[in-house]
């Protein structure tokens, strides 16, 4: 090695020298945990669970923000261009790291470049419940009903774009019915509505109905999972009601600001793998919300990302959905 190369070689390290001490140091403040969707529905269900288990593996406290908006765009956004310092990471979903891209005709991030992927959560099905008045107990039923009242059946969804949306579209081709989408600023509010008989149905993820089905307040048709779930075994399938192949959920994912150091993101990496791996501390509360839980190393998540891109790129294509 030549004076000039062993220069440049030192002067790196010496300039990386002051980001690597921070890295070590991390964390000596609470971090913030943004999420894309408001109080109430899946995202937060899972955020606040996830904070809440990630700030004792860490030793700070994680602070949760709700930042909902455009599908899960403006939080999205706005990690993107936060410090990457490890102070701020994102429950992203396949809507804003997947689906999104083929939805909107120009993002105002990059879901690959803007971020760096440190693993994922659970994946969650989507479950087809309906408000009690209606009168079908069976995918069939609901089938005949909507048929016999084409365009008279409106599904509530978090937002145009999300997986609750899009379920529905599927569903809407799949079974050659007519229904109208009623979008909401999350699925809280629409659950609301759903209870109180202003819309008749939702395609909702199943952590964040799975209390409004124990009580009696809606009722579960049928989930959209290769096998029946654990937390309702007593729900069918879609596959079993008749309508084969129709699974369909949403997946959710830790990542922070690209550029965030390395030995930040492998010390949350960890964390995650403790928590959703065997015997991890998250493992029976999913299971009772109707999650899977999911792990990856950092690398195995961000090509899991890109995968997902090409494979929601052509859901959305069958769906017809489009938004500006």
């Amino acid at each position: 090695m030549d004076a000039r190369m062993t220069r440049r070689v030192l002067l790196a390290a010496l300039a990386a020298a002051p980001t690597l001490a921070r890295a070590q140091s991390w964390p000596t403040r609470p971090p913030r945990l943004v999420l894309p969707f408001p109080p109430g529905g899946t995202a937060d269900v899972l955020g606040r669970l996830l904070a809440e288990r990630l700030g004792a593996a860490i030793g700070q406290p994680v602070v949760v923000e709700n930042r909902p908006g455009a599908s899960g765009n403006i939080a999205a956004e706005a990690v993107s261009r936060a410090a990457p310092d490890g102070y701020t990471v994102f429950l992203g979903t396949q809507g804003t790291h997947a689906a999104n891209a083929a939805l909107f005709e120009r993002l105002p991030y990059d879901p690959i470049k803007d971020f760096v992927a440190i693993a994922p959560l659970a994946i969650v099905p989507n479950i087809l419940v309906v408000h009690p008045d209606v009168p079908a107990r069976t995918v069939a039923e609901f089938v005949a009903y909507a048929k016999a009242n084409p365009g008279r059946l409106r599904f509530g969804s978090s937002g145009n774009g999300t997986s609750i949306h899009l379920a529905g579209e599927m569903f809407k081709a799949a079974a050659g019915i007519e229904m109208e989408h009623v979008p909401y600023r999350g699925s809280a509010p629409a659950q609301t509505d759903l209870i109180a008989g202003r819309i008749e149905l939702m395609f909702e993820l199943l952590p964040g109905t799975i209390g409004q089905i124990r009580d009696g307040r809606v009722r579960p048709i049928a989930v959209a999972s290769r096998a029946r779930m654990a937390a309702l075994p007593d729900v069918p399938t879609f596959t079993e009601a008749g309508v084969p192949g129709f699974v369909t959920g949403a997946w959710f994912g830790l990542f922070a600001p690209a550029g965030t150091p390395d030995a930040i993101v492998q010390r949350l990496a960890a964390a995650m793998a403790e928590m959703t791996g065997p015997n991890g501390s998250l493992l029976g509360r999913l299971s009772e919300l109707g999650a899977e839980p999911l792990s990856a190393t950092p690398a195995e998540f961000a090509a899991f990302v890109v995968s997902e891109t090409a494979r929601w790129a052509e859901v959305v294509r069958r769906s017809g959905a489009r938004l500006d």
